[in-house]
């Protein structure tokens, strides 16, 4: 399980009814499943959402390995629209927070 933080101002993207239109949005399917919002996509064979905290995402990804590169980068761009969709970071701030938790080990 990964944690996202959700950006300041950005905390009802994961409240349940529009974390789970974020999902229908983007993966175009979702399904709502011991309190979390389940769908696949791509590569994604299934991903698993859910408001961990007020302003925390917990993301469960189960992926393809065997898929082609193309599904492989589209999955890529649809699953980081999603998750800047609902923490508000993009990618590359999200590397950078990242990184930054790793040195001061809080990993």
């Amino acid at each position: 399980m990964q944690e996202y933080e959700v950006r300041k101002g950005h905390q009802e993207n994961i409240e349940p009814e529009k974390l789970k239109a974020h999902m229908k949005e983007v993966f175009g399917n979702v399904e709502e499943r011991d309190g979390k919002f389940v769908s696949s996509f791509g590569a994604l064979k299934e991903i698993a959402a859910w408001p961990v905290k007020k302003n925390v995402l917990g993301i469960d990804t189960k992926m393809d390995t065997t898929v082609a590169n193309e599904v492989a980068q589209n999955t890529i761009k649809s699953y980081n629209t999603f998750l800047e969709n609902a923490t508000g970071f993009t990618s590359k701030e999200r590397g950078k927070r990242l990184q930054k938790k790793a040195k001061a080990g809080k990993l």
